[in-house]
Parts: C-alpha cells; sequence; structure tokens
C-alpha cells in the first residue's frame, strides 16, 4: 500500500486510542487483552491485534502493518476521521 507524505504526516500522530476508536467505528467489536495486546475482529472475518499501550503513537512498520491488517484505504480512513 503506498500512501501519500500528507496522509502519512497525520497518522504518525495518532494514538492507539485514535485507532482503536476508528475500528469500533468501522465495526471491529472487541474480543479480548491479553497482557499489552487487544484483539478485534469484524463481521466479515477481518482480524486485528492491536498492541495498546495509552498515549503511544506508533512506528512506521507497525502502523502500515495495522492498516493493511484492517484493510483500510485512504477514502476509508476520511470517512472514519483518521485523516483529513
Amino acid at each position: 500500500m503506498k500512501l501519500s507524505k500528507q496522509v502519512w504526516e497525520q497518522l504518525k500522530a495518532k494514538t492507539c486510542e485514535d485507532l482503536i476508536a476508528a475500528l469500533e467505528r468501522d465495526g471491529f467489536q472487541y474480543e479480548g487483552t491479553r497482557g499489552a495486546t487487544r484483539a478485534y475482529r469484524h463481521s466479515d472475518g477481518r482480524r486485528i491485534v492491536i498492541h495498546y499501550h495509552p498515549n503511544k503513537t506508533y512506528g512506521p512498520k507497525l502502523l502500515k502493518a495495522l492498516i493493511a491488517a484492517a484493510a483500510w484505504s485512504e477514502r476509508e480512513m476520511r470517512s472514519l476521521k483518521l485523516i483529513k
């Protein structure tokens, strides 16, 4: 997935709380916690595990992997209010 520099500038400031809120807006349901990870599953079968550290941001590789696991396009991220 290739994202523009403008999108990355907005995403790199997002915390795990921001990503979890977007997952829930997209229809992901909380499955449970194990240690510092929280699992979410979508009704269409997508599953994502978030490393939960309050008020922390993610590095570019992990952030890219999380967005790929959620299968979000730039258009979907805009509708979920992750980016402008």
